[in-house]
């Protein structure tokens, strides 16, 4: 995941102001619920059935603590490991070891026999917290400095992801353009447009991160455009100096062809307009009509410069190709 710069991933940033968002009972259940489907296993032992959450996230960890206390007012034990190798990652564990069946039946969780949950998301609210609790149990968003926007969750089932993909793209009141793809075992949801993932951390209650997400993106945005409109000056000012060598080839053809004084007696304007050419190759039509406008002392617009423009070239061609 790519960093903020001072060592701690976006990612994580937008996960920790997510876990510690204040939420309704109902939310809180709902956290849960995706929660534990996604990274909770049940522990047989001693004729009891347990639960057990993992998350190498101690905000999170914390947040799943906080939640089976507040709503179930059950004994939660917390623990961790720490892996072996060079990287030594924590795990932090949230263990239940008594009453876990009813909560497990309260969150609508059976890991033998998944049933889609229909009562803890019977809101919109309730919609959003549980795909908040999916995206703290497997979730990811790239760091907004990053060259793509990118937010997803990955999942093991291919069932369930199907049924998140469903809730996630029909969620009121903002629908997702949300997608799934295969990556080797899993199955990846994700949305790409950085809208989309903007809106996305505000559902997760990571304002801040939501803030500091946009500043990035506003100021790429607005980079971007600067960059197009800068290429397309040079385009359109490519397009001047090409038109405007044609016009003082064709204007020094035509004075070689008929002389200058005989132009000026015929059209005292066309007469004028090139003149101006052959002494500013770069100006524009608009400049040029500016020019003109003052030096004949009447209104000269920029259609009227490109009509004599579009004459002097037809009229060469002609010359050129033997006629008067």
């Amino acid at each position: 995941m790519a960093s903020t710069g001072n060592g701690i991933s976006f990612a994580r940033l937008v996960k920790e102001e997510s876990a510690r968002a204040e939420r309704s009972e109902s939310e809180k259940k709902a956290v849960l619920s995706s929660f534990v489907r996604i990274n909770g296993y049940m522990k047989m032992g001693g004729g009891k059935v347990g639960l057990e959450l993992s998350s190498e996230n101690s905000a999170i960890a914390k947040c799943a603590y906080q939640y089976l206390h507040d709503l179930y007012g059950v004994e939660v034990r917390f623990s961790y490991t720490r892996s072996a190798g060079l990287l030594k990652r924590i795990t932090y564990h949230v263990i239940v070891d008594d009453g876990a069946e009813d909560i497990l039946s309260d969150l609508e969780v059976d890991f033998f026999n998944p049933e889609k949950p229909k009562e803890v998301i019977s809101s919109s609210k309730e919609v959003a917290a549980y795909l908040t609790g999916a995206f703290l149990a497997s979730g990811s968003v790239n760091n907004p400095l990053a060259r793509s926007y990118h937010l997803e969750i990955a999942l093991k089932d291919e069932g369930y992801a199907k049924f998140l993909l469903k809730l996630w793209s029909k969620y009121s009141p903002h629908p997702f353009s949300c997608k799934m793809s295969k990556r080797r075992n899993q199955y990846v949801l994700y949305i790409k447009r950085g809208d989309e993932v903007s809106d996305f951390l505000i559902l997760l209650g990571a304002k801040d991160q939501c803030l500091a997400f946009e500043d990035v993106r506003i100021s790429r945005d607005f980079s971007g455009i600067g960059n197009r409109l800068s290429n397309l000056d040079t385009a359109n000012y490519g397009r001047v100096v090409k038109s405007s060598e044609r016009q003082v080839a064709e204007i020094e053809y035509l004075f070689q062809k008929e002389g200058r004084e005989h132009i000026q007696n015929k059209n005292e304007k066309l007469f004028a307009l090139m003149e101006l050419r052959l002494s500013n190759h770069d100006a524009s039509l608009e400049e040029l009509a500016s020019l003109l406008s003052e030096l004949l002392n009447t209104e000269i617009t920029k259609s009227n410069v490109n009509h004599l423009f579009r004459y002097i070239h037809t009229h060469a061609e002609e010359l050129k190709n033997g006629g008067r």
